[in-house]
């Protein structure tokens, strides 16, 4: 794996970014087909919750489709075929599809569904001189609607999350505006989730269930991706979210110390729009018993300075795991919630 999760969870709040290179726009994983069926799914639930476009924005969906057309066969030849330059052949769920160059708007939108894990966030400078959200697929936002956020600008999308507009704002809005369409760039953000609602986690809006085991919380990675399109000038937010069940950091290497870390040394406010407060009690004594674990295998020693851990995974030679619960699989939680629910109707 390319990003490997422990590099991620290095801070609560960062807007720190890297260039990327093209290859790595898109990238496919063993759940892929899992991803794209639950996208169905969801956007046959929800609609224009998750899935719509603003008219200043639907030339923008046609030429994203045309780039993710030309993109995919040359980078998964085996995943994808373009029969015609008007086509594009998923050869994993056997679907192809047609009049690609003429499509706009949600019906592109649609058969983007059809081929990457990803979701696309859609950006656009008014005359104002903001950028607004003016459309997207937002199949996985886990925690908000993309019916609540289109046409709002970056500085009521972002209210809720401390610091960003005092200290954030102008710079991401002045990166936004100037990056060329050859300078595309990427970053990623963690949260820790009760399930594997991708649509709408639990504890978005809840407590976890009461029978919840800490192994099965979930370590929520989201790949983000930066592009603008040549074209129409949109602004492409793309989001592919990694789950990692907590349980999967067992074999590597002072993870769990690291996240522990992260949320005992951060910043009060932080942690509180991380949602601590909801998963705090479960997760920490567990990642403690984690810890000690490596410290008896011998995987660390108590001397490892986690802040290090990079170097010192490197200078140890210490292979990283990848470890990686399906997502098409209920969890041991999940299963006695599913069973106590049966019991009582």
């Amino acid at each position: 794996m390319r990003y490997p999760y422990h590099q991620m969870v290095t801070s609560v709040q960062t807007m720190a970014h890297q260039p990327m290179h093209p290859n790595h726009w898109i990238e496919i994983d063993k759940e892929y087909k899992w991803y794209i069926d639950e996208k169905a799914r969801v956007i046959g639930e929800q609609g224009k919750k998750v899935i719509d476009s603003l008219p200043e924005n639907d030339e923008a969906c046609g030429e994203l489709l045309e780039l993710l057309a030309d993109y995919l066969p040359k980078r998964y030849p085996t995943l994808f075929r373009r029969d015609s330059p008007d086509s594009i052949t998923n050869l994993v769920t056997g679907e192809r599809f047609d009049a690609v160059n003429a499509m706009k708007g949600v019906d592109a939108l649609l058969v983007i569904s059809r081929l990457v894990q990803d979701d696309f966030l859609m950006g656009r400078e008014r005359p104002d001189g903001k950028i607004y959200l003016v459309g997207g697929l937002i199949v996985f936002p886990g925690t908000y609607l993309l019916s609540e956020t289109i046409n709002k600008h970056l500085e009521v999308l972002h209210k809720p999350v401390p610091d960003f507009n005092a200290k954030l704002l102008m710079s991401v809005e002045r990166t936004l505006k100037r990056f060329r369409p050859d300078q595309p760039f990427e970053r990623s953000s963690w949260n820790i989730m009760d399930d594997r609602n991708l649509f709408w986690h639990n504890i978005a809006s809840g407590l976890p269930d009461k029978d919840l085991r800490p192994e099965d919380l979930w370590l929520r990675i989201d790949h983000q991706t930066f592009r603008k399109l040549p074209r129409t000038n949109a602004i492409i937010f793309g989001v592919r979210p990694i789950m990692r069940r907590i349980e999967d950091l067992a074999d590597s290497p002072l993870v769990p110390l690291l996240l522990e870390k992260v949320h005992t040394e951060s910043a009060e406010h932080l942690l509180k729009y991380k949602g601590i407060h909801k998963y705090g009690g479960l997760l920490l004594p567990y990642l403690r018993t984690l810890t000690q674990s490596q410290i008896d295998r011998g995987l660390i020693s108590s001397e490892d300075d986690v802040r290090s851990f990079r170097e010192l995974l490197k200078e140890k030679g210490m292979p990283v795991p990848s470890t990686q619960s399906s997502m098409s699989v209920p969890t041991e939680s999940e299963k006695r919630k599913a069973t106590r629910g049966n019991a009582e109707t």
